[in-house]
Order: structure tokens, then sequence, then C-alpha cells
């Protein structure tokens, strides 16, 4: 499968918020100090969580570490934890280093939030109050009633595994193995809402807050629906219903604290806290921009047709086009001295039309083609050397479909080497913070943006920005660059 980095960065643990004087020399520290290994010492469910742990890394990408974001994350936490009704409970959380908008429990105090929630968000209050939803469903005890399954599989996935076979460790972590996490019932999401919004205005952030990210997260929905951005079954709203009723019950709970404009919203330090931070993909995934993808780790690169939507997932790439068109791309190790039409015939190709093989050559490698069934669905199967590395482009279409030979075509003939120069220009994208000069408009930033598509609607997005809202100097927005 395609080659990934090592995990990165650590986990914060933190307890409840106690005030230090650290000039004090008198101060010392606890020898029993309040951590989530200590409190859920002996607890079943804590020791589930922590089994989970690791899979939960694999499936998010690993950690995330960025010291300064740490240490904000470290602050809105310390806040929530000064609870009352929940004295001893500890919470151990973790940045996860995934583009994808999400933040989740486990049993036991295990917080997670992905780098591409802290992204989108605006303040610290929205990112308090997703903390609290999370942490609420700890306190409930909802924990006990979570559901683990696996995440069905989109169209792409269905249509270009049916044709494989194997028992892949990669393949099943990265298709069959992601997990649902967080999977409450409905009266629980809003039990959680509820309590989380409590928590979140007793600790003094705007309680109006949770409803303000939940309209952040619908528009990154819509906007992630066209654009194809990211893996949705990993994403928050594909595991917390949303809908307006509950943006109108969680408005109904903050009107409890008072009128809009109650509580901090902390913007300032937050946006201090992201700036730098990275957005999409990670250099070792390579990265999608537009209908290219390109591997500077691997480097190799290809691109798909206009209207098709690229998602770069773990240990695989796959595409949709419309008509139900499929395209998946994966790598593996294969020795020199087998030749790729043996490699074909060696077995983890289900459905494969033997008399269809033609050996074939692409932009200067040496390449196999040939034809794979299953079921309703067609497959233009291609391999491609590198070295020691051969690299699987698989095109599905239904039977009926006659657009399968075009597209294919159209697709392997742009697979290619990477030259230096090209590698070395790619860069990864960061969130950056900038500040609105006189004159400056909603265009001036989405134009300034590099690497994404529909730029005014990404940035309107990020910045929470409704149609026709404008801007004002001194304002701080957020933009993506390489820069």
């Amino acid at each position: 499968m395609l080659l990934r980095g090592g995990l990165l960065g650590a986990g914060m643990l933190l307890a409840g918020c106690q005030t230090l004087d650290m000039g004090d020399s008198k101060f010392v520290p606890s020898d029993n100090p309040v951590t989530v290994d200590t409190v859920t010492r002996g607890d079943r469910l804590a020791s589930l969580a922590r089994r989970q742990h690791p899979k939960i890394l694999q499936t998010y990408g690993g950690e995330y570490s960025d010291p300064k974001l740490e240490r904000m994350l470290a602050k809105v936490v310390g806040r929530l934890t000064l609870n009352p009704d929940s004295p001893s409970q500890a919470y151990r959380i973790t940045i996860l280093d995934s583009p994808n908008i999400n933040a989740f429990a486990l049993p036991g105090g295990y917080l997670y939030v992905t780098r591409g929630l802290l992204a989108l968000a605006n303040d610290s209050a929205e990112v308090a109050a997703v903390l609290a939803h999370e942490m609420a469903h700890v306190t409930a005890n909802h924990g006990i009633e979570r559901q683990r399954k696996e995440a069905e599989a989109d169209l792409t996935t269905r249509v270009v595994d049916e044709v494989l076979v194997g028992d892949s460790t990669a393949r099943a972590a990265a298709v069959r193995g992601k997990l649902r996490l967080a999977q409450f019932s409905r009266n629980q999401e809003l039990e959680a809402d509820a309590v989380g919004i409590k928590a979140t205005g007793r600790a003094g952030y705007d309680p109006y807050a949770a409803a303000r990210f939940l309209r952040s997260m619908d528009a990154y929905q819509s906007f992630r629906n066209v654009s194809g951005a990211s893996d949705a079954s990993l994403d928050f709203l594909a595991s917390h219903p949303n809908a307006p009723r509950r943006i109108e019950l969680a408005q109904g709970h903050a009107r409890q604290f008072g009128m809009p404009g109650t509580g901090a919203r902390d913007r300032e330090a937050f946006l201090d806290g992201i700036d730098g931070i990275l957005f999409g993909d990670k250099p070792d995934q390579g990265y999608v921009r537009g209908t290219d993808f390109m591997h500077p780790t691997l480097g190799v690169a290809f691109s798909v047709p206009e209207g098709f939507v690229i998602d770069n997932s773990s240990g695989e790439v796959v595409a949709a086009g419309p008509g139900n068109l499929a395209f998946r791309f994966d790598g593996t190790t294969v020795a020199s001295s087998l030749s790729l039409t043996d490699y074909l015939n060696s077995g983890w190709l289900d459905g494969l039309d033997k008399s269809s093989i033609r050996t074939t050559t692409i932009n200067g490698r040496e390449a196999v083609n040939a034809r794979a069934y299953a079921d309703d669905w067609q497959f233009d199967v291609t391999v491609v050397r590198v070295g020691e590395q051969v690299y699987r482009l698989l095109t599905g279409a239904p039977r009926e479909s006659t657009q399968l030979d075009s597209i294919a075509r159209q697709i392997t003939g742009t697979f290619r080497v990477m030259d230096q120069a090209e590698i070395a220009a790619l860069k990864p994208l960061r969130i950056r913070v900038v500040t609105v000069r006189p004159g400056d408009s909603v265009a001036t930033f989405a134009n300034q943006m590099v690497g994404v598509g529909r730029k005014l609607e990404l940035f309107r997005v990020l910045n929470a920005l409704g149609p026709g809202t404008t801007l004002s100097a001194g304002d701080r927005v957020k933009i993506v660059t390489d820069r």
C-alpha cells in the first residue's frame, strides 16, 4: 500500500485545573497526581478505551504535535474541567493529524480532536463547545451504549474493492477497519448538547458558540459534498445528527445564560494558536490539488478527469466520477524478478479475464493492462512498475457503461514519475492568519489562497462568513497557503 510515515507528536494529559505559583520555591509536585491512569485504574471501560487508542491513531493519521496549539487546548480543557459535578474526572486530549472535521470521546476520559476541526473553528469558545459536548458523553457514561461497528464503505470503495481478494492488513485497516466512533443515539446527542452548553457557559465561554459552530460544520459539509475533500466517514457530522432543530435547541440552552454577546470567545488567542496549522493532506500522504494527485515521497503523480472528486484516504487514493464511475490507486512492493504479467496472475485480483492481458508502456514505464469483472461491474486494471514498486490503477464502471475504456485511458495516461524540481516545489498547505487592511475584501483574501478549489466559498466557510458579509480593517481572517 502507499508508504506512510511514523506517528507524530504526543497527546496532552489534563486533569482538573489547579492554580500554581511556579515562582514559589515551596511548590512540590504531588506524589499521586490526578491523571487519566490514576482515576480510571481498574475501570473496565477505560481499559477498553486504552486498547482502542492505537487503532484511533492509525485511523486518523497519528498525533499532531504543535506546542502552542497544545497550550491553547490545555487552557480550554482546563477551564472546562473546573466542574463541581465531576471534580475527579480527568481527561487525556489528543490532537489527531487528520484534515477531517471531528472530535469524540472514549470512556475513561479520552478526548480526541482533529486538526481539521481546529482549522475550521474561529475561537476558543467554539472548541470549548465541541469538547464540552464530548466530555458530556463521558460524564453521562454514554460510552456504555456506544456501538462499535465498521464504517460503511462509500460507493467508490465498494465498487473497486469488490474485485480485490486477499487479507491485506493495510487494506483491512484502511477500508473495512475504519471506526464508527462516538456513535450515540439522537437523545444522547441532545443530552450531551444540553450538558455541554451548560458547561461551556459556566466556564465563562460564549454559550452561543455551540450553535455557531454547528452552522460552520453545516457549511463545511455542504462544501465537502461538492468538493469531495477528505473522507466523509471520518467526519463529525457522519456520526453526530445535525438539523436546524438541533441548532435551535442549542440557542435555547444558550439563552439561559443571557443574550448573544454573553461570555468570552477568546478569539485572538485561538487564532494565534492555529496560525500555521497544517491544512489538508500531509506530505507523506501526497497532495490533492484539484484533479491532480502528487506524492512527493513516492515521486509519482496522476490526474483524473474534470468532474471526478479525489479522496486521499489512508493507504489508498480513490476518486468518484459521474455515471457511477470509480477509481482506485495504491502501490505495493514486487520483486523485479517477477514479471508484471505474472504478478497480475498471482491471485490478488478476482474476476480477471486472462485473455485480456496486454503489455504496454505508460510514459516510458513498463506496464500491463487487463479487464476484470465482478457481479454488475467491469474494471480496467493497469499495473505500472517503478523500481521495486508496482502501482495499481483500477477504474470501475457499471457493466452497461460504455465509458470505461476512455476514462481509464485518460487516467492511466497521466501517471508519471515526478522530476526533482517538481517534487521540491511541492509544499504542504497551512492555515495562515492575516489582518484585514483598508480596501481589502473577501475576494482579496480568496485570491491569495493556493492549492484549493472554489476559493471564495472555502474562504467564507473557514471564516464563518455568510453571503454578503463584508470585512472591516483590523479584522483577522484565515487563508490557506503554502507559505
